[in-house]
């Protein structure tokens, strides 16, 4: 299939806003492609070569790319940043500068799907000395051969720029209707999904056999998509709902999973991505387990041994660090509490009752850093609030009521689990929001050069980003700076493509970054689109800065759903 045919999809969803058109564009072209072809498609759509999982990055930024643009068209690098300067996006300056490119390639060839994913892999795989060179080679290689409407969406992708507004359930939708043309397929697709966080592995599975993917199987080094919470106002709605349970307590920490397989270890984040060098104690401690293979989910905190109290969050997060990692391993040695187990030597326990699979656990997990979770089975709330009591007495963020009889929901947000927080004050909670763009300071803020954030949380149902606070309180003058720094380097000139807005920030940036707000209440508003209805979304009153959540990704913020709930259980 050429590329050509898949840019031009591209240019029509960017002027689509409805999930049913991008469905139905993606699904005609799955339907034409080979099964290697869909699997590339649907990494490029993503925005990856591959899942995140196996830590495969462009690498390659804004400076190096007009250098390969002005290579690729003749127009000097001064003509390039001109353009770029009045369109604000490099990816319809190299668009524009092709159209006319003053140097013609004596051996273009039309780009297929295959040639575009091989080139654009090896442009990644570069490395070492003189990559960046080889890197702008190669990306100046595809300007030469490609139309200018290809140049468009090769360059936004190399910069993590495609601007789709597509994730993975539109992807999925439309792999079913390229089979069936309706939705009747997307269970067995989402079930291969949620095992194995790999889109394009799935898209290729599916072509291969369509019919069969409710008979996938995890494998050990793919990590599955994380069960999710949903949350209740008090200790009497969750028994209520779930009856007899049982409550584990909620370690305010560094949420993992944990693959073994022989002598080989790998772990990976809530994000899923590989972090296994950062966590060599841990590494060590899972080498000695008996089981062959097995894959289990834990929650790891730094423990200070001198005080035997458990690190704050912030303090845990220094364990995430590609260099020191000795020395922070001495100085924040982790206790990694194990809450569920996915597999065991061949047999996958996802489908089985929480019951069996704790069960399961206490057979394998000995004391040491490497240790079960505290769990008690409860019938009353009085014994829920008691043991929630207990876990905020400890220093811990509350409980996990789950549902004994429950299976491990994989990548979904059910009533197995719901979660029961601290309060930070009489009324107030907090949510995770996506940080979608920021503020310049004003007064006081001026030398800082920041003044506060707009942010967003995710409405599942439209996939979509909604705003839903301007945050300008709760940061210390540290922070302000930091965040002037870090969100400088993020900043682009277009709101992103997949985000409902009204207001507008001084600056918009790549939506990348997940922090905690507190709030006192949840109100309606005219200038925020969450949950939007009748011109008016729900908005935090009084948001404030808790704390910046590196260990979760875009999707991992709050929903819409919950804010709405969140505001129903309020009133």
């Amino acid at each position: 299939m050429l590329f050509h045919k898949l840019a031009k999809v591209f240019e029509v969803i960017e002027s689509k806003s409805g999930r049913l058109e991008m469905t139905g564009l993606l699904a005609e072209l799955f339907k034409e492609a080979s099964a290697e072809e869909a699997e590339r498609i649907a990494y490029i759509v993503e925005g990856e070569l591959l899942p995140p999982y196996m830590g495969v990055d462009m690498g390659i930024g804004e400076k190096f790319v007009l250098q390969a643009i002005s290579e690729g068209s003749g127009y000097s690098r001064k003509e390039v940043e001109k353009e770029f300067e009045a369109i604000g996006d490099l990816g319809g300056v190299a668009e524009k500068l092709l159209t006319g490119k003053k140097q013609q390639s004596l051996h273009s060839e039309q780009l297929t799907i295959a040639y575009v994913y091989a080139a654009l892999m090896k442009i990644a795989k570069s490395s070492g000395k003189g990559s960046q060179e080889e890197k702008i080679k190669r990306l100046v290689e595809l300007y030469h051969n490609s139309k200018p409407l290809e140049a468009r969406y090769i360059t936004r992708f190399v910069l993590g720029q495609l601007r789709l507004g597509v994730g993975g359930p539109t992807i999925l939708d439309a792999l079913s209707f390229s089979e069936k043309g309706d939705k009747s397929l997307r269970e067995g697709l989402d079930h291969a999904y949620n095992l194995c966080s790999d889109i394009g592995y799935v898209a290729r599975k599916f072509k291969e056999h369509p019919h069969r993917m409710g008979e996938f199987k995890m494998e050990v080094f793919k990590p599955i998509m994380p069960a999710l919470a949903e949350r209740l106002a008090n200790a009497g709605e969750i028994v209520k709902r779930l009856g007899k349970c049982a409550v584990e307590s909620k370690y305010d920490g560094f949420r993992m999973s944990v693959h073994k397989k022989g002598g080989r270890v790998e772990i990976f984040s809530r994000r899923l991505e590989r972090i296994t060098p950062s966590f060599p104690d841990v590494v060590k401690a899972v080498e000695k387990l008996k089981p062959e293979e097995i894959i289990f989910e834990g929650e790891a905190l730094a423990f200070n041994e001198k005080e035997k109290k458990f690190y704050s969050f912030q303090e845990t997060m220094h364990r995430r660090r590609k260099y020191g990692v000795e020395e922070a391993s001495g100085k924040y040695p982790l206790h990694l509490y194990v809450f569920d187990l996915h597999y065991l030597d061949g047999k996958d326990y996802t489908g089985k009752t929480y019951a069996e699979r704790r069960k399961a656990l206490e057979k394998i997990f000995p004391k040491g850093n490497l240790m079960l979770s505290d769990m008690k089975v409860v019938d009353t709330a009085d014994e829920l609030q008691g043991l929630f009591d207990k876990a905020l007495g400890m220093g811990l963020e509350g409980i996990i009521a789950k549902d004994l009889k429950a299976p491990y929901t994989a990548g979904k947000r059910k009533f197995a689990w719901i979660k029961l927080k601290k309060s930070y004050g009489k009324t107030m909670d907090t949510v995770d929001a996506l940080i979608v763009g920021y503020y310049r300071g004003k007064g006081s803020r001026t030398e800082f050069g920041f003044g506060g954030l707009l942010v967003a949380v995710y409405n599942e149902k439209k996939e979509r980003f909604e705003t839903i606070a301007k945050v300008g309180s709760g940061f210390t003058e540290e922070e302000m700076g930091k965040f002037a720094e870090e969100l400088g380097k993020m900043k682009t000139k277009n709101a992103p493509a997949d985000l409902d807005y009204k207001l507008e920030p001084d600056f918009w940036v790549k939506p990348k970054i997940v922090v905690e707000i507190a709030y006192d209440n949840i109100t309606k508003s005219p200038v925020h689109t969450c949950g939007e209805e009748e011109g008016k979304g729900f908005a935090l009153r009084f948001p404030r800065l808790v704390r910046i959540r590196d260990d979760k990704g875009p999707y991992d913020v709050t929903t819409t759903k919950e804010v709405r709930g969140m505001y129903k259980q309020a009133g």
